[in-house]
């Protein structure tokens, strides 16, 4: 990728471009732009196709490629590395025997990558999407499911599902504009359809199934959609665009049709890694009461339990109000249902009997 920008520097590449001219997907072509824009080896030209240009840093990066060794008589860089490269499951021992590096999410924090088919899971996801393989992480909210996904793919584009979507929240619609008039702005399917990135449709089965109707045409052979809104034009699919989803099986109103289940070919359970909060040095009886609680739950004697969003969300609370007051918070978080059972938990783990976190007396 860097060898082809450096050696064209005056010119701007769409991914499709580059695709053609590496002989990859655009899918690993998107990424792999990208980390180069990441790492201030590249720039973008344009977003509606993105376009990407060298920049004064992408020579290095081009030099640095071409110090490692590659078979003599490959076809294409991108083919020359995989031919080269080990089996995936060797590979793959290999990255979480030495532990992956986090990877830096568009919010700033990182993601530390687990092991999915014995890959790390950016890898496996980004494997799936070369492939064209729709993916459903499920699992409870707190998880990791959106921040695994923003990890592996950089490009992506995130509609927030809720029973209020609409068509046109996916699509697109007439807005008004300062003169007055009306136009057709077009909606995160299409913008992620014509620059050939990957979509998100995060908490899918809180969406209308009518709605999501509209985009199965775009996940099926003929990637394709119709907006009929909008003189009923055609919209095909780049080359890289991609469609992955995350369900919260346990949320009110979330229902997993067969429909929609059924354009999702792997579907991923996801569920708290509580050896990365401890390493990420949270309190560790919180650690071992979010583990006791996940038990119970696993069992069906409780319906929740603490996952690491919470778990992360108590140690900073911890280091403000201190540990007393982030263990009452752990008991007020929980559901009305659940919280006598969690707060008998929490006070055999602490010792003394914890309640609701409350305003107490006027000071």
């Amino acid at each position: 990728m860097a060898h082809v920008l450096a050696a064209n520097p005056q010119r701007s590449f769409t991914v499709t471009d580059l695709a053609k001219l590496l002989g990859n997907s655009g899918g690993a072509i998107g990424n792999a732009c990208e980390t180069l824009l990441r790492r201030g080896e590249a720039v973008r030209r344009g977003t509606n196709p993105r376009t990407y240009q060298a920049n004064t840093a992408t020579s290095n990066a081009a030099q640095r490629v071409a110090t490692v060794p590659a078979p003599a008589a490959a076809p294409s860089p991108v083919r020359a590395a995989r031919r080269s490269a080990p089996a995936a499951p060797a590979r793959a021992a290999q990255n979480l025997q030495t532990g992956p590096q986090p990877i830096l999410r568009p919010n700033g924090q990182q993601y530390h990558p687990r092991a999915l088919a014995d890959l790390p899971d950016i890898e496996a996801l980004r494997r799936l999407r070369d492939a064209q393989v729709p993916v459903l992480l499920y699992g409870p909210p707190g998880t990791g499911k959106t921040s695994l996904i923003e990890a592996a793919f950089p490009d992506l584009i995130t509609v927030a599902g809720d029973g209020d979507t609409t068509v046109g929240d996916l699509i697109g619609e007439y807005t008004q504009n300062e003169q007055g008039g009306y136009e057709f702005v077009y909606g995160p399917l299409v913008t992620a359809m014509e620059e050939g990135r990957a979509l998100l449709l995060d908490d899918a089965t809180l969406i209308s199934p009518k709605v999501l109707a509209a985009l199965y045409p775009a996940m099926d052979g003929r990637r394709q959609i119709q907006v009929k809104a909008h003189k009923g034009e055609t919209i095909t699919a780049a080359d890289g665009f991609y469609v992955i989803a995350g369900h919260n099986p346990g949320v009110h109103g979330a229902v997993l049709t067969e429909a929609l289940a059924s354009r999702f070919s792997v579907q991923v359970q996801v569920g708290s890694d509580y050896d990365l909060a401890a390493s990420l040095k949270i309190n560790p009886t919180a650690v071992r009461i979010a583990r006791n609680l996940a038990t119970l739950q696993k069992a069906g004697e409780i319906g929740w339990a603490p996952q690491l969003r919470e778990l992360i969300a108590f140690q900073k609370i911890a280091d403000v109000l201190g540990a007393d007051a982030a263990f009452s918070n752990l008991v007020g978080i929980a559901p009305l249902e659940d919280r006598d059972t969690v707060a008998e938990v929490v006070g055999k783990a602490t010792g003394r009997p914890v309640t609701a976190l409350s305003l107490g007396r006027q000071l």
